[in-house]
């Protein structure tokens, strides 16, 4: 079982469509802010990872583009707009 998130008490989840877009954006603002342990941090990340599928991995959190939104919800817009520019599934509704 996957390691819980510091707001919602929730296993982290598999897939990115299993996520509602808060629920990643509060996963966003924990790995931005340095919430939890380094062991959290790192489930957080390594799931961030797993679940875009986006080629930039954790550089869009920790060196991001010049001029690209490094904020939670930058980061998020910056996933959304990848996956749906390669066909790839998006969040499911709230």
């Amino acid at each position: 079982m996957r390691n819980r998130g510091i707001l919602t008490g929730e296993p982290l989840k598999n897939a990115l469509p299993e996520y509602t877009e808060d629920e990643f954006l509060a996963i966003l603002k924990d790995i931005c802010t340095a919430q939890g342990t380094e062991a959290y941090q790192d489930d957080l990340l390594e799931n961030f990872i797993e679940v875009t599928g986006h080629p930039e991995g954790s550089d869009l959190i920790y060196y991001p583009a010049n001029g690209a939104d490094n904020s939670p919800e930058g980061i998020l817009e910056t996933v959304k707009t990848w996956r749906q520019a390669n066909g790839l599934p998006g969040f499911k509704a709230s």
